[in-house]
């Protein structure tokens, strides 16, 4: 190895390291204001009253689900012929989540994928538009979820025991469903929306449009992808719920799963 590519090789070397520390950094900084604003001694009662298999199958249910969220977002980088490692985005995922967790929205851990995969993809309006599909897909499955839940809760306890009504969630789902459709079946139309936005910079504007367009309409040629995601969010929004129940389960709440299919979603 020559000494110029030394040289070249320590930028990159001191600027990972930084980015590692950073990272250290914020998620110790977190784990102390988290911890320093929990009960932790009754935490730790609660934590050893709990039902040991309980909290096992939470956990194995938890990782259950971050395992197919991320292959739901696998479908979507493949629709784009923009092809990951399995390993790598699940260790993406692990990040955003933990972020997704610790700050008031989940807009942090979408950054972090955006941020991950945006280099390889050549552009961050692209993987930004993945995200969003993503998000309104996984969106639609848990108003689904939350629909069917409440119905047979509804049906069971009467509609007084669920905190919204079946039929505000099967509207909400058909809504959804009839407003996001277009944006895939016609690209070019989202094209058009988006014009008048142009007038704040024209050839930035719209070579942003252009790749929006270009992305939507990939997924198009590709419908099996996004059926196949929405598949995905409709299992990881039960897997969730099953997820909940069983730490409720741990803990001793007496609640049922389709109460439970209710109140995750909406919550």
């Amino acid at each position: 190895m020559t000494p110029e590519s030394n040289g070249a090789n320590a930028p990159s070397a001191r600027r990972q390291f930084l980015i590692g520390s950073v990272k250290l950094v914020v998620s110790v900084g977190l784990l102390a204001l988290l911890l320093s604003r929990t009960d932790l001694r009754g935490l730790g009662a609660q934590f050893r009253s709990a039902s040991l298999p309980w909290v096992v199958a939470a956990l194995a249910l938890y990782l259950a689900s971050l395992i197919v969220a991320t292959w739901r977002w696998r479908l979507l980088l493949d629709a784009q012929d923009m092809p990951f490692a399995s390993r790598t985005l699940f260790s993406s995922y692990l990040v955003a989540t933990f972020f997704n967790n610790f700050l008031p929205s989940n807009i942090g851990g979408d950054v972090v994928r955006i941020r991950d995969t945006a280099g390889k993809m050549g552009s961050k309006t692209l993987a930004a538009t993945v995200i969003l599909i993503d998000r309104g897909i996984g969106l639609i499955g848990l108003v689904l979820v939350a629909a069917l839940g409440a119905t047979v809760a509804a049906g069971s306890t009467g509609a007084a025991s669920v905190p919204l009504w079946p039929s505000w969630l099967w509207a909400g789902f058909l809504l959804a469903t009839i407003v996001s459709a277009p944006a895939v079946i016609a690209p070019a139309g989202v094209g058009r929306l988006l014009q008048p936005l142009t007038i704040f910079h024209r050839e930035w504007v719209g070579d942003r449009i252009v790749r929006i367009t270009e992305t939507l309409g990939r997924f198009r040629e590709h419908p099996s992808a996004i059926l196949g995601c929405f598949g995905g969010a409709v299992v990881v929004q039960t897997v969730l719920v099953l997820f909940y129940l069983a730490v409720a389960r741990a803990l001793g709440i007496p609640i049922s799963a389709w109460h439970m299919a209710v109140i995750v979603p909406v919550s």
